[in-house]
Parts: structure tokens; C-alpha cells; sequence
């Protein structure tokens, strides 16, 4: 009875050891396997961290960024003369001075404006003069600049030649003549050589020619007109125009009714595909 008693309690107490040997093992490997997983979330967690720091970084850039881009569109919209409502967000302000802009440079760009070389010396003015080849009073249909022979001649603004050649008639020898949008033209006189050919499109600033004094000249120089519609104009307020003073021509010339091709610019630049192209201007200039 007592052999049997204790090969009983032997059997528990090896059932009981078995039993919680088993149990350590799990237990073990659980612990194991927790310190692991402890260790990959630590690594995870220092990458966030790392990731963390870095958008960070990046968002503290995009405000500098954006509050540079805001004072960069509070000056345009100064230069341009835009008054700001304060609620407008900023995408509402460069869609509205972007395009205001794009009107500017799209007249800039097809009407004639700025100097037709580097050379800037005027030597005879728009107007009354007394010739100084006839030596008598005549009204001077353009503006002389005085240019060594040879000076590149650009155009000033986007066009097509209309002539290019020797021009006896006037006196005028060597001469271009552009054809531009909206009903203006420009001559480029007593040329010493061509680089362009009647029919030819050039873009605002492509050199046409080269200065010279051929025809009826005294000197070498450039003599340059401005005509709107069969009229010639002050070549003067012209040669200054910019986007720094923009509104300045509107005011010195009053005989173009700016008021038509304003608005004729405008619906040009309100079709679909260029109000496209300007978000997509105005999106990369946020970026």
C-alpha cells in the first residue's frame, strides 16, 4: 500500500515537473519572442522619429518658402498696381496677379516697347527739325539713335518681315519693316546688313539687322518708326516702355484706343487652354 502511495506521488510529482518544465519553456520562448518584437517596434519607432524629424524639416521649409512667395506677390502685386482684398487665399492672388501679369507681357511682347539696340543715345527726336542733309525745316518721322555701323538691330516685339531691302524712294536705303500684332509696324532704317527675309517670323528681341548708313544719312545710326494703322507715332514713349512703368504709354500716347486691344488681349488669354496653362504657371511658381 505505502509502495504504491509513493509510486503514486512519484508519478504526480514527475507529471507536476514535466508539466512546469513545459510550461518555463513556453514561458521562455514568449519572453523571447516579446524582446524581439520589443526591439523591431524600438527600430520602427526610431525611424518614425527619423521620418518624423524630416516632414518636419520639410514643413518648416515649405512655410519659409510660401512666406518668401507671399512678400515675392505682395511686390507684383504693387508693381502692377493690384489693389488685395484680404481675404483671398494665396492661390486666388497668383491666379489674379498672374494673369494680370500675363495681359502685361502678352502687350509687351506684341506691341512695340524697349530699344531696338543696346545703344540708347538718341541723336534726333520725334518731330519738327531742320534736315541735317537738305538744311531745311522737316518733320522727322522717327527717332535717331546713334549706332556704330554694325550695331546688332533686335526686333521689338514679335512680328513678321514685311520688308527687307534697299528702299530708294525714301531715302531710307537699307530698311526693315515688321509687321506686328494689332495694327502696328516698325522701321528699322539706313541698315548696314540684313539677317532676316520678307515673310519671315522673328520674336522680340531676335537681331533683324545690323546698323549702317546708307541712304540719305549724315552719319551712321538708326533711324526707327512706329506706325499704328497708316499712322506714324512718337517713337519716345516706346522705346521706355517696360513693366516697371506700364501704364505710362497708355497716358503719353493717346491716339491708340488701348481700351479695344486690352480687352482684345483679354479674350485671347481667357481661352480654355490658356487659363490652363496659367494655373499650371501659377502652381509651379508655388512649388
Amino acid at each position: 500500500m505505502v509502495r504504491l502511495f509513493v509510486l503514486g506521488a512519484s508519478l504526480v510529482l514527475l507529471v507536476t515537473l514535466s508539466a512546469g518544465s513545459g510550461l518555463i519553456w513556453w514561458l521562455s520562448k514568449e519572453v523571447s519572442e516579446l524582446e524581439q518584437r520589443r526591439d523591431e517596434v524600438r527600430y520602427e519607432h526610431a525611424q518614425l522619429q527619423r521620418v518624423n524629424e524630416t516632414l518636419i524639416r520639410t514643413v518648416d521649409e515649405k512655410n519659409s518658402e510660401l512666406a518668401y512667395l507671399g512678400n515675392e506677390l505682395t511686390e507684383i502685386e504693387a508693381l502692377i498696381g493690384l489693389q488685395v482684398e484680404e481675404d483671398h487665399s494665396l492661390n486666388q492672388r497668383l491666379d489674379t496677379a498672374g494673369h494680370t501679369a500675363l495681359e502685361r507681357t502678352t502687350f509687351l511682347q506684341n506691341v512695340p516697347s524697349g530699344y531696338p539696340m543696346k545703344n540708347r543715345g538718341v541723336t534726333s527726336n520725334y518731330g519738327w527739325r531742320r534736315h541735317p542733309v537738305h538744311n531745311e525745316r522737316r518733320f522727322h518721322t522717327g527717332t535717331d539713335l546713334r549706332a556704330p555701323i554694325g550695331t546688332p538691330v533686335v526686333a521689338t516685339a514679335d512680328g513678321v518681315v514685311e520688308y527687307a531691302g534697299f528702299h530708294r524712294q525714301s531715302g531710307f536705303g537699307n530698311l526693315i519693316i515688321l509687321n506686328h500684332n494689332f495694327g502696328f509696324r516698325t522701321y528699322f532704317a539706313h541698315l548696314d546688313g540684313f539677317e532676316v527675309e520678307p515673310g519671315q517670323f522673328v520674336k522680340k528681341g531676335d537681331v533683324i539687322g545690323y546698323s549702317g548708313e546708307t541712304g540719305v544719312t549724315d552719319g551712321p545710326h538708326l533711324h526707327y518708326e512706329i506706325w499704328h494703322i497708316q499712322r506714324r507715332l512718337d517713337p519716345g514713349p516706346f522705346l521706355e516702355w517696360s513693366l516697371a512703368n506700364y501704364e505710362s504709354l497708355f497716358e503719353e500716347e493717346s491716339t491708340v484706343k488701348w481700351d479695344g486691344l486690352a480687352e482684345a488681349v483679354r479674350l485671347r488669354l481667357n481661352g480654355p487652354m490658356n487659363r490652363f496653362a496659367l494655373r499650371d504657371t501659377a502652381r509651379r511658381s508655388a512649388e
